[in-house]
Parts: structure tokens; sequence; C-alpha cells
């Protein structure tokens, strides 16, 4: 038995053409700009690709029309899932103008990070999203980031490369908000598991002014080290070891929150009857029912909105000056902080 030749290859711009009734040239001008076509004949090039099941080329559409429709998004480690909600935010605006966004995975190192840069501006990538830590020579003046890519930075990092935007949840706002929570259910032994990058940094010091005016110890582990589990986690057993009566503990972020769960239950811990833990993202782990942890919202879907429509006006005017924006956090309490018993 013989198969029709179109269900053994994939159906082209010809095909598409013949089926309507039109021009090759006409299917194209359907794909990049369907405005200029009549509604009859868009239509009847829009059912003839249905009729076939054709998918435009998207290496030849760019090819076609010296434009790629993608963003560049640079995330630390996907492990975190933090970035989830920033790039469901950026995807909300994104998508009805027809950008794409491509994801690279950079990984806390010098040589990774400029290494996966590299590789989205290879891909003529229209605009870039950095939301990891630029290595030192991403942020050199003249061998940085490509300067005509626009380029927005999201969240706090160590640096912003030159002629980068910049769109960051207030972290130090969020790090007050950690510590007047554990204050107003009466802790004053509270601990902090921290972490070396630019966002772990801001949280910390709006937690630690805020527990210097109450006139508290600061109690903190990790300042230079990671933000993953395995770090929240020596953080927590640091801290626990050397301040055994803690009754409280902010971690940077959620899965930090997650080491600090195992390094309580190591000791015999019960969260949130020995020990409340706070985190921060309000992450899908937070958000679970198994964990039901309480976060800092960092509103990273804000700061996706706020990122994407930042790029779509600079793709269209690039000479629009940087801007610097902070977003409001907010707190979501749910079961692993309680009020200290008396």
């Amino acid at each position: 038995m013989t198969l029709n030749s179109s269900r053994t290859r994939r159906p082209t711009i010809y095909d598409v053409a013949k089926r309507a009734g039109v021009s090759p040239s006409l299917v194209s001008l359907v794909l990049q700009n369907p405005s200029k076509v009549s509604d009859k004949r868009r239509n009847a090039v829009l059912t003839a690709m249905s009729e076939l099941g054709y998918r435009p080329s998207r290496a030849a559409t760019t090819l076609a029309s010296s434009r790629t429709k993608s963003i560049g998004l640079l995330i630390d480690d996907y492990r975190n899932p933090w970035f989830v909600d920033l790039l469901r935010g950026m995807e909300s605006v994104l998508s009805p103008h027809g950008y794409q966004v491509t994801l690279a995975d950079s990984r806390p190192s010098e040589h990774r990070i400029k290494e996966a840069s590299d590789a989205l501006l290879a891909m003529h990538v229209e605009g870039l999203v950095i939301a990891a830590e630029p290595s030192e020579s991403m942020l050199e003046p003249t061998a940085g980031v490509a300067p005509w890519v626009p380029t927005v930075v999201a969240g706090w990092r160590k640096g912003v490369p030159l002629g980068a935007d910049l769109i960051t949840n207030d972290d130090d706002r969020g790090g007050v908000m950690a510590a007047e929570h554990l204050l107003a259910l009466g802790h004053t032994r509270i601990a902090h598991a921290s972490g070396g990058d630019g966002a772990a940094a801001h949280r910390r010091a709006g937690f630690s002014s805020r527990l210097l005016d109450a006139g508290l110890e600061l109690r903190i582990a990790g300042e230079t080290g990671g933000t993953s589990e395995e770090d929240g986690y020596a953080a927590a057993s640091w801290l626990l070891d050397e301040y055994p009566d803690t009754t409280a503990i902010f971690a940077a972020n959620d899965t930090m929150a997650l080491g600090a769960f195992a390094a309580s239950k190591a000791r015999g811990l019960s969260v949130p009857l020995d020990l409340s833990v706070i985190g921060y993202d309000n992450s899908p782990l937070a958000k679970s029912r198994y964990l039901d942890l309480t976060s800092v919202d960092n509103r990273s879907d804000l700061v996706g909105i706020d990122v994407a429509e930042t790029l779509l006006a600079r793709i269209q005017d690039p000479s629009i000056a940087p801007q610097h924006k902070l977003i409001e956090p907010a707190l979501v309490v749910r079961g692993t902080t309680a009020r200290l018993a008396d």
C-alpha cells in the first residue's frame, strides 16, 4: 500500500498556496504581515494551513524578515523555581506580540554565565533579560553585554550592565516584612540563613535593620554562600548548633527554607511548634499544600510584566533612558510560622 505523498512529508508554503489558490508570495505575506491581506484571501490561506497541518518555519520567517521575535532569559538555576512566575508574567505581555522566550541556565559560574549569555546573543535575540548574577566581564563598559540588544536585569544583582534597565522586587522592604512578622508573633531569638547574591544581600539588609531597631542580636549565616537547599541546610544547621535557643529562622528564599526544615528535623524540632520558618519568593514550593510555607512574595509576576513592557518599549525606541523600578513585596502567611508559646 502506498501512502499519499502529502502524508509522508512536511507540507510546504507551495502546498498551502496551491490549496488556497493563491501565490506563494501571498502566503508569505500572510505569515509576516497579515493585516496587508484582504480578509477573504487571508482566510483562504489560514484554512489551507489548517487542512494541511502546515506549521511555518520560524527560521525561514526570521531570514525573510530579519526579525527573530525572540527574547533571551538568563536564569541562575533551573532547580530553583522562583523564576516560574517571572516567566509567566513576561509571556503574558510578549506572546500577544508574537515573541517567544528562550531560556538559558547559567548556574553560578563566571565562565558559564558569560557562555550562556553569548549563546543567547548568538541566536540574535531581540532583547535579553538577566535574572542571574552577571559575570564581571558582562559589567565591563566596553566588552559587556552587546549594546545593540535591549537588556533588562530582573531582580537585585551585584551589578547592572551599562545601559540596562533594572526591574526588581523591593527586597530591603521584604526583609523588613519578614522580621516584623516574626516580631509580631513574639519571637526575639531570630536567625537568618542568607546567601551571597545581590537579592539575598538586600533581604539581609532589611531584615537586619529591623532587628537592630528592636534591639535584638543578629544571628546570620551564609552571607557569602549559595542559595540552594543544601546551602540552606548548612546555614540553618550552623545557626541551630551555635544558637540552640533560636525560635525562628528567616531563609533568603523558599529553597533554602527547605534546607532549614531538614536541619530542624535532624535536631528533633517541629515546625512551627518549636521553630517558625519563613521563606522568600512565594514560589510553587511555598504554595504547595504539603509545605504550606509562610513566604514573602517577591511579585515575580509583576516584575515579569514590567520587564517585558520595558523591553518592548526599548525595542521600539532604543534611545529611551534606562530606568530602575522597585515592585512592592507582600507577606503571605501560612502554616510554618506561629506565635511563640509562653
